[in-house]
């Protein structure tokens, strides 16, 4: 699967690599204003097949929202929709994506608003229902009766079970912590070999020997999960150099959780050796795998019925989701509507709240938003951030400012003055570095004296900026430094060479402008 990916993406899409689904889609939207590759219409769909439908460890949801808002990108540069619409249709893709394959509307709806960062406003909220909607018709229509996950009649409510949802939300929010380290730890090593075909042919070998002794693991593994729900233990151990009456509790158990964290890291050394794979049904396989565990362990130590074994699936795998993604109401939305009613629904609540809480506690971004937000691009529903993500600091650049040397004389400095409408006057040495900034205030008194033109030179009218704005600086430091200095203008350098100025005003009215694109009302 590995190798077919690999050929695929070199030979077929021109290494144009269509990376993690939601991260690179998340990644598009704040960086490249919605602008997703045309290529990615198709090119997750093919690659994620062949990566998953080998043995790679992963799930398909991600690489298909990932192609659906490509779609969506596509279709909003063909109507030359602005920014705001954009991220509309990139939403509705994404919701329509999720909705078809788990049969779920209004879960794949609050995944956009959560995940995708749309705003909830009348005006976004009525065209992702209808998209919702009409993908979960279309799926009603070509695979009427083929879910992917199947749940069965499961045990009504009791209030006095609810410690045991408390105690189960708090695993999988330590669950879902470790979860994400073990992916991310796994990724890491497979990337660091520089050579391709030694990442696959170690990644590969890993695989291959965890599924042979773990077969479960193959896939998706949502077969499995539709096992568990039923209750069948032996599903987990088929094919496997042990038989079920070999198994005392404990080490069943202890099977399952081992099961649990070789997912997600067989799921990052799949995607580190370029495969093409999500994580969103790991993350549903490992916390199913942690909810059997559970009721398997409290009905034994406690009473056979504290503890439904398919509640305690459905309550793992969405305390889970809800801790790795950091969606729960998207979990707590999906699992109800398996479920097919709201039966479970507080104890669900009360599952995924605690495992997001303990989650968020710590780690602050989930696997999907880490890369980002370290790299100051996250798009979240903080409106001033989300603002200032979307700027970019190259757009707003003043290069008219005309620059003079520090070796120069007055008069010289009077001829540029002269032929310059701004203010500002960037001193520089022979190779472009900064060395600091003439104002036209401060020379004002000296400026006509023709005595001094010959003997006063540049370095004694020279003053230091304020501060300086480096080229990699993210927004929010820009507008940082000039709430700290007062300055209305600063000089943008990179690697000490000027570069240009940036202006308060000008980034006033920039903000002025995303903010009005982003406001979808």
């Amino acid at each position: 699967g590995l190798v077919a990916t690999a050929y695929v993406v070199k030979y077929v899409l021109g290494g144009d690599h269509p990376g993690p689904g939601i991260p690179s889609t998340l990644h598009a939207i704040s960086t490249r204003r919605g602008r997703v590759k045309r290529t990615w219409m198709f090119a997750p769909v093919i690659t994620s097949v062949l990566s998953v439908g080998f043995g790679g460890s992963g799930g398909l949801e991600a690489p298909a929202m990932q192609a659906g808002a490509a779609m969506g990108s596509e279709v909003a540069s063909q109507t030359r929709r602005h920014f705001r619409r954009r991220l509309l249709l990139i939403g509705c893709a994404a919701a329509g994506s999720l909705a078809a394959m788990f049969k779920a509307p209004v879960a794949a709806i609050v995944f956009a608003v959560e995940v995708i960062m749309i705003d909830l406003t009348a005006s976004s909220l009525v065209p992702i229902l209808l998209a919702s909607l009409a993908s979960l018709l279309t799926a009603f229509v070509f695979f009427e009766g083929e879910d992917i996950l199947t749940v069965p009649t499961l045990a009504a409510f009791q209030a006095s079970r609810l410690p045991w949802y408390i105690a189960m939300g708090v695993v999988t929010g330590l669950g879902s912590v470790i979860f994400s380290k073990l992916y991310l730890v796994s990724q890491l090593s497979i990337t660091r070999f520089a050579n391709a075909r030694t990442r696959m042919v170690i990644a590969g070998g890993l695989i291959g020997a965890s599924v042979a002794l773990f077969p479960p693991l193959f896939g998706e593994g949502y077969e499995v999960i539709n096992q568990l729900f039923l209750g069948y233990s032996d599903v987990l151990i088929q094919d496997v150099w042990m038989h079920e009456g070999s198994l005392t509790l404990p080490s069943l158990i202890g099977w399952l959780v081992l099961a649990a964290c070789l997912k997600p890291m067989l799921t990052g050394f799949t995607v580190g050796a370029g495969g093409v794979a999500g994580i969103f049904a790991p993350a549903l396989f490992s916390g199913a795998l942690v909810g059997f565990a559970f009721a398997l362990g409290i009905n034994d130590f406690v009473d056979p019925t504290t503890m439904p074994i398919g509640n305690s699936v459905l309550a793992g795998l969405c305390g889970m989701m809800a801790g790795v993604l950091h969606a729960p109401l998207t979990a707590i939305f999906l699992a109800t509507e398996l479920s097919g009613g709201y039966g479970l629904f507080v104890p669900l609540m009360l599952t995924s709240a605690i495992s997001f809480t303990t989650s968020r506690a710590l780690k602050r971004h989930s696997i999907y938003t880490r890369e980002l937000a370290e790299r100051g691009e996250l798009l979240t529903h903080d409106k001033d951030q989300a603002v200032l993500t979307l700027m970019n600091l190259k757009e707003e650049l003043e290069q008219d400012f005309l620059p003079v040397q520090a070796h120069w004389n007055l008069g010289q400095l009077v001829e540029v003055v002269a032929q310059s409408q701004r203010n500002l006057h960037p001193v520089v040495d022979a190779e472009g570095r900064l060395l600091g900034i003439v104002d036209l205030q401060d020379i004002r008194q000296v400026m006509f004296d023709q005595s001094q033109y010959l003997t006063l030179r540049v370095v004694d009218l020279m003053t230091m900026p304020l501060a300086e704005v480096e080229w990699e600086d993210k927004m929010d430091d820009v507008m940082a430094k000039f709430e700290n200095c007062g300055a209305w203008n600063l000089p943008v350098v990179e690697g000490g060479r000027y570069v240009g100025f940036v202006s308060r005003s000008r980034l006033f009215n920039a903000y002025r402008k995303w903010l009005k694109a982003t406001s979808l009302d």
